[in-house]
Parts: structure tokens; C-alpha cells; sequence
């Protein structure tokens, strides 16, 4: 031991690594704080993620139950001009039937 240290270096020293000891801990603290809100930020980008899509899957059931509601509409729309259009017919047929009636009741048929 060519040269020893003397208390005073020693001391200085030690306070030299006390400083850079709590300078690390506070980059530490910035640190771990910086983290928790990534991780927050994160969990709420999840849980934003998982209700777009429940929304998503929401929307397609309400365009399939909207889809099956004009079908059914098309159907009783239908249904109403095929009775009417029916309805119609045998009008027609029974104006058709007097007329021939009375047309065969003039000739003497």
C-alpha cells in the first residue's frame, strides 16, 4: 500500500457515491412512474380495443336482424298486392261473366 487513503478522501468519496446512489434512485422513481402510466395507458387502449369490437360485433347482429326485418316486410308487402291483384282478377272475371251473360241473354243462349 504505496499510497492510503486518508479519512477525508474516504468521506468525499463516500458522499460522491451516496449522491450518484441517490440520483440513480431518483431516475429509478421517474422511471417506475414513466411505467405505470404506460401500463395504464396500455390497459385503457385494451379495454377501449375490447369495446370497439364488441360494438363491431353488436353492429353486424343489428344489420342481420335489420336485413331478416326488410325481408319480412318485402314478404307482407308482397302479400298485400298478390291479394289485391287476386281480389282484382275476380272482379274482372265477374264483370266479364255478367257482360258475357247479359250478351248471351240478348243473342238468346
Amino acid at each position: 500500500m504505496d499510497n492510503p487513503v486518508t479519512h477525508r478522501e474516504l468521506e468525499q468519496f463516500k458522499e460522491l457515491m451516496e449522491s450518484e446512489n441517490d440520483r440513480l434512485k431518483e431516475e429509478n422513481d421517474r422511471q417506475n412512474h414513466r411505467i405505470n402510466n404506460l401500463e395504464e395507458s396500455i390497459k385503457e387502449i385494451s379495454n377501449l380495443t375490447a369495446a370497439t369490437q364488441k360494438l363491431a360485433d353488436n353492429m353486424e347482429n343489428m344489420l342481420k336482424v335489420q336485413e331478416q326485418q326488410n325481408n319480412r316486410l318485402v314478404q307482407i308487402e308482397n302479400r298485400d298486392g298478390e291479394k289485391w291483384r287476386k281480389a282484382m282478377a275476380y272482379v274482372g272475371t265477374a264483370i266479364l261473366g255478367a257482360a258475357l251473360a247479359i250478351i248471351f241473354a240478348k243473342i238468346g243462349l
